[in-house]
């Protein structure tokens, strides 16, 4: 077999394939005896019928089509192989000459991986904002704990902001009943507008045993979207008394003696989540600050797949949610044609990343490890909602660990990036990255001079190529 290759542009190879009828003998057997099997020939034992026997009853044409069509996948295989082709995606094969009992020679349209130079990366700079603990967030975190050591008392008045209530919910459509849309007993804090969309509104001032009716929209559902009418009927009203933030309520609700040393805890508890926040921007920084310095062309075949990914991901989502395109696009604050280029835009960096990640894993020599691997799937199995054997079960079977492997590999790549960058805040100080740990703490370097940095992961993994 020959085969020579064609760039058709940065991410797009033509192969062009000879080979000669001796070497398709293996599939014509194949498609003799596949055939064979499948016919009743008087005098031959099914699956024993010779060739000629089958060319004269079926002809000669349907057995080359099947052995061309079992050769093709191979004969493709083997040329990449030779021709060491990076090749993402299915190629495009159009058998171009195929003389009997000679030679067949086809061609193969593929995109491949563009071939990147990286510039040198030692010393890259980036920036994030500084870390800022404010007060308010400080508060907002006691008076969460307060919250959940507080008292709900029943109360002889009408309903008021952030009351506790207990309901029970009728929805009617054209003054019929919607079956899937009853409920008692619901327990709800006003204000919180978890439920329905006009419920805060309508239980406002109401007592106990005392009903109002509202036009909303059903969240799920045939009706999901429909203007419906639903009557609430509110059953009880409670009040939460907190408790007071003092010594004895820290003593009670941590290990702490005082109110002060819990409220230090809650602002170094913060500050730990805001370091892991910051890694994950510098993280995104330096990725950024990398793509603006490397030219890589992005193919158009696997663009299309991962646009088409985003949205099937997005209308997923929207669909959980009970929110129509519009009305994300109305939160959103942008147009559709600002949606798609804004998609497109993240799409291609999704991809390049991608490229960039790989290119270093394979300078840096990278690879993983059973626990890495291990741990990548439990994260992913938490994500999904399942446990980690089903998770592990499902990529197995349906070849999803070399993907996996990929995300974890690309995940140490970008680490090394970010743990070589010069990271400053917006202060000018300069950033520990490589000591920080997963908890948000920073690790003693003496006792373990080869942590790796635990950058934040993305939020959106790299386009799988």
């Amino acid at each position: 077999m020959k085969s020579t290759v064609e760039s058709l542009s940065p991410t797009k190879v033509k192969l062009i394939v000879e080979v000669p009828f001796e070497e398709l003998k293996p599939s014509l057997d194949a498609a003799y005896k596949s055939i064979g099997s499948q016919i009743v020939v008087p005098g031959f034992r099914k699956g024993k019928i010779p060739p000629q026997v089958i060319d004269q009853r079926v002809g000669r044409g349907p057995v080359l089509e099947e052995a061309i069509n079992d050769a093709l996948p191979k004969l493709y295989s083997q040329a990449v192989q030779d021709n060491q082709v990076k090749a993402i995606g299915r190629p495009e094969v159009d058998v171009t000459e195929f003389n009997d009992k000679e030679s067949l020679q086809f061609s193969a349209e593929v995109e491949v991986r563009p071939e990147i130079t990286l510039p040198d990366l030692e010393g890259l700079e980036a920036g994030v904002e500084d870390i800022a603990i404010s007060d308010d967030e400080v508060n907002e975190q006691i008076e969460a704990l307060r919250q959940r050591f507080g008292a709900l008392n029943p109360v002889e008045r009408a309903v008021a902001d952030k009351d506790f209530i207990t309901i029970d919910l009728s929805a009617t459509k054209d003054g019929e009943k919607i079956e899937e849309a009853q409920a008692t007993g619901l327990s709800y804090q006003v204000g919180s507008g978890q439920l329905l969309d006009g419920l805060d509104e309508a239980v406002l001032g109401l007592n106990a045993g005392e009903s109002k009716t509202f036009v909303t929209q059903l969240v799920g559902g045939e009706l999901k979207g429909e203007d419906v009418d639903v009557e609430v009927t509110v059953t009880a009203v409670k009040e939460q008394e907190l408790p007071e933030f003092d010594d004895d309520f820290a003593q009670t609700a941590s290990e702490f003696d005082t109110a002060e040393e819990l409220t230090a805890d809650v602002r170094t508890r913060l500050e730990r989540g805001k370091r892991l926040e910051q890694a994950g921007d510098a993280r995104d920084a330096v990725l950024e600050k990398i793509l603006t310095l490397v030219e890589v062309p992005v193919p158009e075949g696997l663009l299309t797949d991962e646009l088409a990914a985003r949205r099937e991901n997005l209308e997923q989502q929207l669909g959980y949610s009970g929110m129509t395109f519009a009305q994300f696009l109305e939160g959103e604050e942008q147009t559709e044609e600002e949606f798609d280029e804004d998609l497109k835009k993240r799409s291609e960096d999704a991809i390049k990343a991608q490229f960039v990640l790989d290119l270093v894993a394979e300078q840096q020599e990278l690879s993983v490890n059973d626990q890495e691997l291990t741990e990548h799937i439990v994260r992913h199995a938490q994500r999904s909602g399942v446990s980690p054997d089903q998770f592990a079960q499902h990529a197995v079977e349906n070849n999803l660990v070399p993907s996996l492997v990929s995300e974890v590999v690309r995940g140490k790549a970008l680490a090394h990036l970010v743990e070589n960058a010069k990271i400053t805040d917006a202060s000018g100080n300069t950033v520990e990255l490589k000591t920080l740990q997963p908890d948000g703490t920073y690790a003693d370097p003496a006792d373990d001079t080869d942590a790796e940095a635990p950058v934040a992961p993305a939020e959106e993994e790299p386009a799988k190529a």
